[in-house]
């Protein structure tokens, strides 16, 4: 069974626990709902009064289910996750900590190609000029040492958002949606990451300092603009004005994971494309391959963004 469902517990007060193998959620001592734990991806936090036992981070653990802990503005603050998850995980983590800095360099490239490729495809989706960015993608070289991210981002976000869009950490509702289905994404990426044996801190590209999921923050950058084509599409209902995000925008953008996009061997959901990728990651480090599996774009069908009105 594919582990895709995302529990954020965002109301303070929230008591956990486990118990037969599901995750119960309190209220002022009320049962507000159960989650089996083997259907979970990840137990995102961001209710500061929310409480938990050892034993729901020793038995999601178990599940490699990550637990993340996020600040004020929904970025990740803390990261729970497992030591001991993965049959292969000493081999693993071996191989992919001597990793050459010219392999790393070659991965990063693909992943920066694949980012900017489904940029251009989510600006296409909405009838927005794609040309040009769709062919940077071509063009990205081993550790993009022309810095084709950056430059297709400058045109991107403008085209995509309006020019008088700003991509922050704080700055209006938009950036809040982004911010939020980029957590989901992050904690998604971490679950595969955990699941094929590798450590979530040994990067390929990211260096922040400190930071237990630099992995993941490489990983989950193809994946990025889907979470910004459901943004930009729930901005739509609001014909550019500011929105407060409400529960039904968060499940729009938790069931990203859910949303197919194809690879190699057919359509597949986004979570399932995670997971693969990662495990074909582990691969290229054990030198049985030279590239990694990334999803190429969702169906057509799958783009149909709402109009305005």
């Amino acid at each position: 069974m594919m582990q895709n469902r995302v529990v954020e517990i965002s109301s303070n007060g929230v008591h956990l626990s486990v118990s037969r193998g599901f995750l119960s959620i309190e209220i002022d001592k009320q049962l507000a709902g159960q989650v089996a734990v083997d259907d979970m991806a990840a137990l995102i936090i961001r209710g500061h009064g929310a409480s938990l036992s050892v034993n729901i981070c020793s038995r999601l653990a178990k599940a490699n289910v990550p637990i993340i802990i996020c600040d004020n503005g929904q970025a990740p603050a803390s990261v729970i996750w497992p030591v001991d998850g993965h049959f292969a995980q000493g081999l693993n983590m071996q191989a992919q900590a001597l990793a050459n800095k010219p392999l790393l360099k070659r991965l990063w490239a693909q992943l920066v190609a694949s980012k900017v490729a489904a940029q251009a495809q989510v600006l296409n989706a909405f009838d927005l000029h794609s040309a040009d960015i769709s062919s940077m993608a071509t063009r990205v070289k081993s550790g993009d040492s022309d810095n084709i991210e950056a430059q297709a981002a400058r045109k991107y976000w403008k085209r995509l958002m309006g020019e008088d869009f700003l991509r922050g950490t704080h700055q209006g509702s938009i950036n809040g949606a982004l911010n939020y289905g980029y957590t989901v994404l992050r904690a998604a990426a971490a679950r595969s990451i955990l699941a094929a044996g590798l450590h979530p801190s040994l990067s390929i590209y990211h260096q922040s300092k400190g930071d237990a999921l630099r992995l993941a923050d490489d990983l989950m950058e193809p994946f990025r603009p889907w979470i910004d084509y459901q943004v930009k599409r729930i901005s739509m209902e609001y014909d550019g004005d500011s929105f407060e995000l409400n529960p039904k925008h968060k499940a729009t953008l938790v069931n990203v994971l859910t949303m197919d996009l194809q690879s190699c061997t057919g359509a597949s959901p986004m979570q399932i494309c995670m997971d693969r990728m990662a495990q074909s990651l582990v691969q290229v480090f054990m030198g049985n391959r030279k590239k990694i599996e990334l999803p190429v774009s969702p169906p057509p069908l799958m783009l149909q963004p709402r109009s305005h009105g």
